[in-house]
């Protein structure tokens, strides 16, 4: 099992070394490579996504990645800036289906933005699609406007689109990974104005009928939005674009506590996959050794899950992710009172105890 470590900017250096450590902790052999990635690599080759790194992420049967981006970038053309890498592998490897979990874990039920009640046991599967839609449609870019209200005004333009195998292959994803859990899936679009949108909603509804046995909604994405924060139980599978899925799992994030603890998982048709964790790069904490771990490790297990054929060795890593917390530890982020605050090696100090068994230190930081 090759494994390319792409740890990125910011806090993901921090937070890949503790997700590789608790890898480290189980009884299986790995064969680990680490390339630089986004501005990191920028620094070091002058793009964000080298030919090496490329390279080594197509040779490697999956990807664990860290974050990318930081401010002092954002003055550099598009093409260099950090956030083209993660797109990039995501083109070049067809990553078109992002798997975003968000669980409220029992211990966290407090830590939500929402009343404990309206998030205790909330277990959604946001399916995201990942290589579709504004960000990679073309024609793009700036031009001066022909014609609307301000004929000769300079204009920036993004094209929306979608096709029909693309909106196929992600609604069979999306039914296939119902039937595993409640069997409800909630289309999210935009079908009253955009007509990308009302063609997704036909497709999906055409392949919906090859899933007689899961049950089938639609739903705008400004009402999913809001029913997200009003009655987020009510959903089990959401299928999105890949903007929609974007904001909407960002949203899904914070109902759990923190978007700290949410991993993802972007897959290939042959389940090959790039694991990262759903949030950015923090650089205004990088190096304090404050930042939260738990969704990278988290992502290591779905890797062991979804791409390494190793469903056992995942169940460890998220049973020792909920030891942990039983425990009370909690990094800043999760952090209430009658609990311990940690720092991001001494929570993974106790995934990595907890999934050998050991007891799990719960000394307070000083």
């Amino acid at each position: 099992m090759k494994i390319a470590i792409l740890p990125g900017d910011g806090i993901g250096p921090e937070i890949v070394e503790q997700a590789v450590r608790v890898l480290g902790a189980l009884d299986l052999k790995f064969e680990t490579e680490t390339a630089l990635v986004g501005g990191a690599a920028y620094e070091a080759h002058g793009h964000p996504l080298p030919d090496g790194t490329l390279k080594l992420a197509q040779a490697a049967d999956a990807i664990l990645f860290g974050a990318v981006g930081d401010w002092k970038y954002d003055k550099l053309e598009r093409a260099l800036r950090p956030e083209q890498a993660i797109l990039g592998l995501r083109k070049h490897l067809a990553l078109f289906a992002n798997f975003r979990p968000a669980l409220c874990y029992e211990q966290l039920t407090h830590a939500s933005s929402l009343k404990p009640e309206l998030v205790a046991g909330l277990d959604i599967l946001i399916i995201r699609e990942l290589t579709g839609d504004i960000y990679f449609g073309q024609p793009r870019g700036r031009r001066r406007a022909v014609d609307g209200h301000f004929p000769g005004a300079e204009e920036a333009f993004d094209t929306m689109r979608y096709s029909r195998p693309e909106i196929e292959r992600i609604s069979h994803v999306a039914f296939q990974a119902a039937r595993k859990r409640s069997k409800k899936v909630t289309s999210v679009d935009k079908a009253n104005v955009l007509e990308t949108f009302q063609f997704w909603k036909d497709v999906v509804s055409e392949v919906h009928a090859q899933y007689p046995d899961v049950e089938l909604e639609h739903m705008y994405v400004d009402n999913a939005a809001m029913q997200l924060v009003r009655a987020p139980k009510n959903f089990d599978v959401v299928v999105t674009g890949n903007m929609f899925g974007d904001i909407l799992s960002d949203e899904a994030a914070m109902l759990t506590g923190s978007i700290g603890m949410l991993p993802s998982a972007s897959l290939d048709k042959a389940g090959k996959g790039l694991y990262e964790p759903s949030h950015g790069s923090a650089p205004d904490i990088a190096g304090k050794g404050v930042a939260n771990p738990l969704a990278t490790i988290l992502s290591a297990a779905m890797m062991l899950r979804f791409s390494l054929d190793q469903p056992a060795a995942a169940d460890r890593i998220e049973h020792a992710v909920k030891a942990v917390l039983a425990a009370g530890l909690r990094t800043a982020d999760i952090w209430s009172e009658g609990t311990t605050k940690v720092g991001t090696r001494e929570m993974g100090d106790a995934v990595v105890a907890a999934v050998a068994g050991k007891t799990i230190a719960t000394k307070t930081k000083s």
